[in-house]
């Protein structure tokens, strides 16, 4: 049995800058892969329109997000492509302040 989450976030309203973002997506190292897919991550799926983005996690029962939280935490790796991708990132209206994806409640199911 598998969970779905829905999550946005916004990217600096800057065309260079998105271009940029979408180009270091294009070459995501194996161990970023292998830290998503360690924390029980089975479907990430990011989509953008203009400056917001949007993704899709599906994820099996070892998943949460404090876990992932602590294991991104010791992960020179991760804190590494985190930095970067902060660059390019801005929280989106409504965040707390410094939370980057936000998740977004599912209001329609067919």
């Amino acid at each position: 049995m598998f969970k779905r989450y829905a999550l946005a976030l916004d990217l600096v309203d800057d065309p260079q800058m998105i271009a940029e973002y979408e180009q270091h997506h294009k070459t995501v190292s194996e161990e970023i892969k292998k830290s998503i897919t360690d924390a029980g991550i089975t479907v990430m799926d990011i989509y953008r329109f203009s400056n917001r983005l949007f993704m899709i996690m599906e994820v099996d029962e070892s998943f949460d997000f404090a876990r992932k939280d602590e294991m991104d935490a010791s992960n020179p790796a991760v804190q590494v492509w985190e930095g970067l991708m902060w660059k390019y990132q801005q929280s989106i209206p409504g965040a707390k302040p410094g939370e980057k994806w936000v998740i977004m409640d599912q209001i329609f199911a067919l």
